[in-house]
């Protein structure tokens, strides 16, 4: 049986007697299997489920942070990169696109890793690792001697900056209920698809008037002082943690060595660790609902990575645009973010309780902005890609874009909620598998930008990438008709 994840009964079952102890609560069942089992009762105050707001959107808001910083650090010296070529001795271009992308790699490898030490040692130190060494490989990109040194330090930040992406949906399960994930969802995916657009707008401006380097001297500061933040504020949520230490406190009080927790096991952390590794791999390839989502989720992006990386060629070829105003050109990408937030953030809950309302509730209310969204990713390329080619206005292509970023969010979005929701008790394990596959589309789709572009120019690349987006459209309708029988017919395996 496998390591569980973060979401549980609010109820004890078949329950006889409730025993209130200073450190724990020891629920005796009926049940012969668990004569001395430790669990929340369902008002305990210790149960992250029950913290007060303040204290969920404290700990909620300190994790934001970092999955907005750690992905604007994958882009913020996108429209510099040609000044960090020159000055580090290089000129290929599909090496300038690989200093961008590798950060990305690092959040593919990361996931493998991190996601089972959470379960094992929970979520606070692994969030806390991960943030000072961030911290520390930004300070040595900031110190890179050549472009080999850079390519290295970028692969090792983006590992350690995937702990917030990687297990944050896994906090999310931990500290708030289902009825309440839609909004949660909505700020917590902003942040992935808000922070590339942020950081090529400020590493623009910031590598011409300063330098490439203070784009990481920056990245090093602020990450020092959102980590010191961390070390002070954030708490464990992990609840099978949180379980095991008042577990502990009551042996010691009671001295009764045979109480467990709801959660314990007789296995030790290397056979834990050895499947939780396996685990988002596992589900990646056998449950059809992670596969799908992970490979739509992907594609899309993949895209969006390609697109950034081919912003300052389009902009500075066709329009003329200098380093400072290329970084710009990223807000239209980050408007359509701002919208799909707002608007669905707004309607997601109440779309689900609407569409609930008579019938049994099920995940696949969730996917309901995916149906437009698949639509809108396809319209946004061909605008950008045509506009862009036919010289129109400079507004015209940052237009298309903002569609695109609508786009991206009604697809990140539901597929977020929908996998937190589908996959309650591993939701740190299918997010993952996510963030996995998304990340490899992320780290090398852009590498056939250059190529792309050269080949087919604007219009028909782009176009291309639209046709292939539209593929894609009759799964997002698929999943929403019959995901809940995928799911049950083909759960995927996990130990």
């Amino acid at each position: 049986m496998g390591h569980l994840g973060a979401e549980f009964p609010r109820t004890i079952q078949r329950s006889t007697t409730v025993h209130s102890m200073r450190n724990g609560l020891i629920n005796r069942t009926s049940s012969i299997n668990m004569p001395d089992d430790v669990y929340w009762t369902e008002s305990d105050p210790r149960n992250p489920q029950n913290w007060s707001t303040t204290k969920v959107w404290c700990n909620l808001g300190i994790i934001s942070f970092f999955r907005l910083l750690t992905p604007l650090a994958s882009s913020m010296m996108a429209p510099v990169i040609t000044l960090v070529l020159q000055d580090l001795g290089t000129s290929n271009e599909t090496i300038g696109s690989f200093a961008v992308s590798i950060y990305i790699l690092g959040y593919a490898i990361g996931p493998l890793i991190l996601a089972p030490l959470s379960e094992i040692y929970g979520r606070l130190p692994v969030y806390h690792a991960n943030s000072i060494l961030f911290t520390i490989w930004n300070l040595a990109c900031a110190l890179s001697p050549n472009i080999g040194a850079l390519l290295a330090c970028r692969f090792l930040g983006g590992l350690a900056g995937s702990s917030p992406v990687t297990i944050g949906n896994g906090s999310i399960a931990d500290c708030v209920r289902k009825e309440k994930r839609g909004k949660v969802t909505a700020i917590f995916t902003i942040g992935p698809l808000l922070g590339p657009v942020i950081g090529p707008i400020a590493g623009g401006f910031l590598g011409e008037a300063a330098g490439w380097r203070w784009i990481f001297w920056l990245l090093t500061m602020v990450s020092g002082i959102g980590t010191c933040v961390s070390l002070c504020l954030q708490q464990e949520t992990y609840a099978p943690v949180l379980l095991e230490r008042i577990t502990k406190k009551l042996k010691a009080e009671t001295g009764n060595e045979k109480l467990h927790h709801r959660y314990s096991n007789n296995l030790t952390k290397a056979v834990v660790f050895k499947r939780a590794i396996t685990r988002p791999l596992t589900m990646l390839f056998t449950s059809p609902i992670v596969f799908l989502t992970s490979v739509y989720v992907g594609l899309v992006y993949g895209y969006t990575y390609l697109l950034f990386t081919s912003f300052e060629r389009t902009f500075e070829t066709v329009y003329g645009f200098s380093g400072r105003i290329v970084g710009l050109t990223y807000l239209g990408f980050g408007v359509g973010c701002a919208i799909g937030l707002f608007a669905l953030g707004a309607l997601s809950d109440r779309l689900v309780i609407h569409y609930s309302k008579g019938t049994e509730w099920k995940p696949e209310f969730r996917l309901l902005p995916l149906l437009p969204g698949s639509l809108i990713v396809p319209i946004g390329l061909l605008w950008y890609g045509w506009s862009a080619e036919t010289h129109t206005h400079w507004i015209v292509p940052i237009i298309g874009t903002a569609w695109i970023g609508l786009g991206t969010l009604a697809i990140f979005m539901p597929v977020q909620s929908y996998l937190i929701d589908s996959f309650t008790l591993y939701a740190s394990s299918a997010a993952a598998a996510n963030t996995i596959f998304r990340s490899m589309l992320g780290a090398f789709l852009p590498l056939a930008g250059p190529s792309l572009y050269e080949a087919l120019g604007q219009g028909w690349g782009n176009s291309l990438l639209a046709f292939i987006a539209l593929a894609f459209t009759p799964m997002a309708w698929i999943m929403f008709r019959y995901g809940e029988r995928i799911r049950k017919n083909h759960p995927g395996k996990v130990k």
